[in-house]
């Protein structure tokens, strides 16, 4: 661990896999604070002009797809903000925060997290497929035929071009994964 950013691990993957409640394991094992991207998400989108009128708007005629793209440029700027503000913790993002399509706000992101040594995806299994299906055990997702936002999470590069380890939680108890990540980056 030798980068600035050394000390701060940075947890990214889908919704459900336990970034949370891994990242609060790993923030008391290491005696660091953990900063959940979802404590700070919407605070930071006020401060550039995140419409919650246009947001609606957007769900309601273009659906989840639709909000979904809004949501980008301000989870972007969101992701800047936290890691400016907090150093020296156990960062969880929010599972869209790790996830871009558009290769402009793709590579600020990669750029951003360049210094970070210690990002690590958690997916239930090496398999995607069946990482989908856990997931969707997981949340308890009922296909409506829209996007399958967490299907789109799993199979997107973006966490993999990210992440600089993965780790598999499938049939692992949250300190498990825990341990295995001390392990990674070098403080067990």
């Amino acid at each position: 661990m030798t980068s600035p950013n050394s000390s701060d691990i940075i947890l990214i993957g889908p919704i459900g896999t336990g970034k949370s409640t891994v990242g609060s394991r790993l923030a008391a094992r290491l005696n660091l604070p953990q900063c959940s991207m979802d404590e700070y998400r919407w605070s930071y989108y006020q401060e550039i002009g995140y419409d919650e009128e246009l947001a609606n708007h957007k769900r309601q005629t273009e659906g989840f797809w639709g909000i979904y793209q809004y949501w980008k440029p301000f989870e972007a700027y969101a992701v800047k903000r936290l890691l400016s503000e907090h150093k020296n913790c156990v960062v969880d993002f929010g599972a869209g925060h790790s996830v871009y399509e558009d290769d402009a706000l793709f590579q600020d992101i990669q750029q951003v997290l360049a210094p970070y040594s210690n990002i690590i995806l958690l997916l239930p299994s090496p398999d995607l497929d069946e990482s989908i299906q856990i997931l969707n055990e997981r949340n308890q997702y009922v296909s409506d035929g829209s996007l399958n936002i967490n299907e789109h999470f799993v199979r997107h590069s973006s966490n993999y071009r990210l992440a600089k380890f993965t780790v598999y939680t499938k049939a692992k108890a949250p300190e498990e994964t825990c341990r295995e990540i001390l392990e990674l980056v070098g403080v067990a």
